[in-house]
């Protein structure tokens, strides 16, 4: 994680010094600072700066991963984790994700509940997947 940290608070100090010399050099070509271009290079090295903070904290918490210290390929092979092969549920929250967009470009406010009860119910079925239905404990 210490290394994550390092990449994430090396790239929100360059967007911070890329937002200066921004701001600088559009005060000195149009005479003014161009005030949205330079906030949002702000606002992207804050986010950055913030998911490279709590990298550091989480890094002083737990041991080093041997992606952190000098190790052998083999110090990192095993199990990762579960990861869903079949499962449809992602398909619907793109889905319900897209009527809300949609009712949002168009200011539909029937289309967007629609789609947000859609992606109530498509969130909670890919919550509870394994726990209701025919999959049930094959985690």
């Amino acid at each position: 994680m210490r290394t994550e940290g390092r990449i994430f608070n090396g790239v929100a100090l360059f967007l911070y010094l890329t937002a200066a010399g921004y701001a600088w050099w559009t005060d000195f070509e149009l005479g003014a600072v161009e005030w949205i271009g330079t906030i949002g290079l702000i606002l992207s090295g804050t986010l950055l700066a913030m998911c490279g903070l709590y990298f550091g904290f989480v890094a002083r918490r737990i041991e080093p991963r041997p992606e952190d210290r000098d190790a052998d390929i083999t110090e990192g092979a095993g199990e990762i984790g579960f990861f869903s092969p079949g499962s449809y549920w992602p398909f619907g929250l793109a889905l319900a994700a897209s009527v809300v967009g949609v009712g949002i470009v168009f200011w539909m406010w029937w289309l967007i509940a629609v789609g947000v009860i859609a992606l109530l119910l498509a969130t909670g079925g890919l919550l509870f997947e394994y726990y209701t239905g025919a999959r049930r404990g094959l985690e």
